[in-house]
């Protein structure tokens, strides 16, 4: 049981690893961009 233990413990660490390079080291998602308010001069006119 000792080896199976051992794959298993290996096939985690790798997984964790793959899952942080896709995802990042915590897997937030990125936050929405702030709209600026942007003056339109052709309206104006």
């Amino acid at each position: 049981m000792g080896y199976i233990e051992k794959v298993l413990e290996k096939l985690r660490e790798w997984a964790e690893r793959l899952i942080e390079s896709l995802l990042g080291p915590q897997g937030n998602p990125e936050p929405e961009p702030i709209p600026v308010p942007v003056e339109d001069f052709q309206r104006r006119r």
